[in-house]
């Protein structure tokens, strides 16, 4: 079954730090721009952070910019999102996609991408 997974969510208190993973299943994230996206309750969609297929380029929102990190490990099939400095504003259910565009992960938070994971909470409360 060819499926991106997303695990390392949780509960963490404001300030705090959390990894999440996106794993592929199936096939290899190698020719792949990978995307992190949130959704909140009763908000649309949001790009997170970008990264391109070899790793050379990153990009993040203005929101996370100097306290998330996105990275990959193609060895493993695996990209990471550490993110720092945990808020309550980043409380959202957390999607990673894999697309052949980096350009259209970057600049379309609503399309439809190649691959698209089902999600994992991170909640930011005290």
């Amino acid at each position: 079954q060819l499926q991106l997974v997303e695990s390392g969510g949780g509960l963490v208190q404001p300030g705090g730090s959390l990894r999440l993973s996106c794993a592929a299943s199936g096939f290899s994230l190698d020719y792949y721009a990978i995307g992190w996206f949130r959704q909140a309750p009763g908000k649309e969609r949001e790009g997170v952070s970008w990264i391109s297929s070899s790793g050379a380029n990153t990009n993040y929102a203005r929101s996370v910019k100097g306290r998330f990190t996105i990275s990959r490990d193609n060895a493993k099939n695996t990209v990471y999102l550490q993110m720092n400095s945990l808020k309550a504003e980043d409380t959202a259910v957390y999607h990673c996609a894999a697309d052949s565009s980096y350009w259209l992960l970057v600049t379309d938070p609503t399309r439809e991408f190649d691959y698209w994971g089902q999600g994992t909470q991170v909640t930011v409360s005290s």
